[in-house]
């Protein structure tokens, strides 16, 4: 929480409230008069969410992905009030643990990898109908997986006599059609990773949200991205990168520094997981941190 400086009273947007964590600890750093408002597409994460707005009046959440945010902000009255925004990408812990929710394929599951069970199409209906090129294409670009055109053929050999349905299915599959492993991680990893991405749309999401959030936050106001994926840090760096830099002009033209409009400042560089913060939570190991800060 210390991305988001110093605390006190204010409104901020936790985009991806989880099970709570970012939320409480920002509860815990405002006075009474400050404000937290949370988003998630989760029917679980906003069951938890009301039970925090139930125990303090200063939270409230609501059951909506953070390309919403924008448009939330407009309905609350907040468009440049805003004095914090957070985004935790990625999936949640409780989501990874829980087999049927198809995310991993530390347990077998239905083969599902829905953030919001009650949206869009499964995983398993996605490979169902996806041309193969479609399916290599996205095992390439979103999980950077160097054997996508040899998995999306398995994929469609099988699919030819029968349905994928489950994850361990899908993480055999892949584990059949991988002639080589990297070290300390299971074969299927990469391809769990680009289909979650692609079922979510997560790379759109942040790209809608990012596109909006100079009219949200006020002067001083901070932006805090947490990833987990290359694709999503690339993103992340490059607006805030861009929103640094103000506008492109031609070179030589006579423009004054006040003129260019700059809306962000970086505030330091990319910050990664202590030992310490490893140690207590491996799964933090790819994590990435960078936050900006609005200009006036």
């Amino acid at each position: 929480m210390q991305a988001l400086g110093e605390m006190n009273d204010g409104v901020y947007l936790d985009g991806t409230f989880g099970r709570g964590g970012h939320s409480r600890a920002m509860l815990a750093r405002l006075g009474p008069r400050g404000r937290v408002l949370a988003v998630d597409r989760d029917p679980e994460a906003v069951a938890a969410g009301r039970a925090l707005a139930a125990e303090d009046p200063r939270f409230s959440i609501r059951r909506e992905s953070f390309s919403a945010l924008p448009r939330i902000a407009e309905e609350e009255g907040l468009v440049g009030r805003v004095d914090g925004l957070l985004l935790d990408l990625g999936v949640s812990s409780p989501q990874l643990d829980a087999p049927e929710r198809g995310f991993s394929f530390g347990g077998d599951g239905p083969l599902d990898m829905r953030m919001d069970p009650d949206a869009g199409e499964s995983a398993a209906q996605w490979l169902a109908r996806a041309e193969e090129r479609d399916i290599a294409r996205v095992l390439r670009d979103y999980g950077e997986e160097r054997f996508a055109k040899r998995i999306a053929r398995a994929i469609c050999r099988v699919r030819a006599s029968r349905p994928l349905r489950t994850t361990g299915e899908l993480a055999a599959l892949v584990e059949d059609a991988v002639p080589t492993r990297e070290p300390g991680k299971h074969p299927a990893t990469r391809t769990f990773q680009a289909l979650r991405i692609q079922v979510n749309g997560e790379l759109d999401e942040l790209r809608a949200c990012l596109s909006r959030t100079c009219e949200l936050l006020a002067a001083g106001g901070r932006l805090v991205v947490i990833s987990f994926h290359s694709l999503e840090d690339r993103i992340v760096k490059r607006f805030i990168r861009d929103e640094s830099r103000g506008a492109e002009l031609p070179k030589g033209l006579p423009v004054r520094d006040a003129e260019i409009r700059r809306r962000l400042r970086p505030i330091g560089g990319a910050v990664h997981a202590s030992a310490d913060e490893l140690a207590r939570n491996p799964r933090a190991r790819s994590a990435v941190l960078r936050a900006a800060e609005r200009l006036q």
